[in-house]
């Protein structure tokens, strides 16, 4: 495989042995697996890489994008001392992709399901925001408003007038909506079309420490964005 990687046009199966250090028998062997297999496929007598090395390496590459996030995580967890999660908007549903948290600074409880409940934690109502009339409308449809503690916004119409009230790209704020004794921020995340957040929580006891936190990460995330070295499409 790393024979055939390292022709971007191909290589015919005696070269390739030859480079490989193989039998031609071998060799020969090894190519007909690998092209049943899909891995290779030949091509004008040249063997080149075929569907399933093709996912293999997508799937490397997603796998490659979701180690730096976490690490990315960590790192401002680290640094700014409060758990810090990463949600994206995926096929009609809010997906919380990553979290760093401690035993000491732990994550908010999913007590009530994430994908269900947008309307009621900052993530939800940071991503809901960011997200065209229609798309938002399709997704409160099957997933209605309702109150899930004495905080959570009442109402479709409540939701949509605070969602409509949001400065663009900033902070998202809710107060015990989701999770009694919590207080969460969120920050809209904008890499091309594609709609994410980054959030962190504190609890209410600690709740002056939301807004410079929140502000904080802010800074961190713009930095890496502008490095290019950040990717959403996990």
């Amino acid at each position: 495989m790393e024979a055939v990687g390292s022709h971007a046009d191909g290589a015919p199966a005696k070269q390739l042995a030859r480079e490989a250090g193989l039998p031609l028998p071998t060799a020969y062997h090894l190519l007909r697996t690998l092209t049943h297999e899909g891995y290779l496929q030949r091509e004008n007598g040249v063997f080149v890489f075929g569907p399933a090395a093709e996912r293999l390496a997508s799937g490397g590459a997603l796998q490659n994008r979701r180690s730096k996030i976490i690490k990315s995580l960590a790192r401002w967890r680290d640094s700014i001392g409060v758990p810090v999660y990463f949600a994206v908007y995926r096929e009609g549903e809010i997906e919380v992709a990553g979290v760093a948290d401690t035993p000491a600074v732990p994550a908010v409880e999913e007590w009530a399901d994430f994908r269900e409940t947008g309307h009621a934690h900052a993530i939800g109502q940071c991503l809901l925001g960011q997200l065209d009339e229609r798309t938002r409308e399709d997704y409160l449809d099957r997933h209605p408003v309702e109150a899930i503690t004495p905080y959570t916004v009442r109402d479709r119409r409540a939701l949509s007038d605070r969602l409509a009230a949001t400065e663009r790209m900033q902070p998202v704020v809710e107060r015990q909506e989701y999770a009694l004794g919590t207080v969460c921020a969120a920050i809209p995340v904008t890499v091309g079309s594609g709609a994410a957040t980054m959030a962190i929580s504190v609890p209410l006891d600690q709740q002056e420490r939301l807004l410079p936190a929140i502000e904080r990460l802010r800074g961190e995330v713009g930095s890496l964005l502008r490095s290019g070295v950040f990717s959403i499409s996990i």
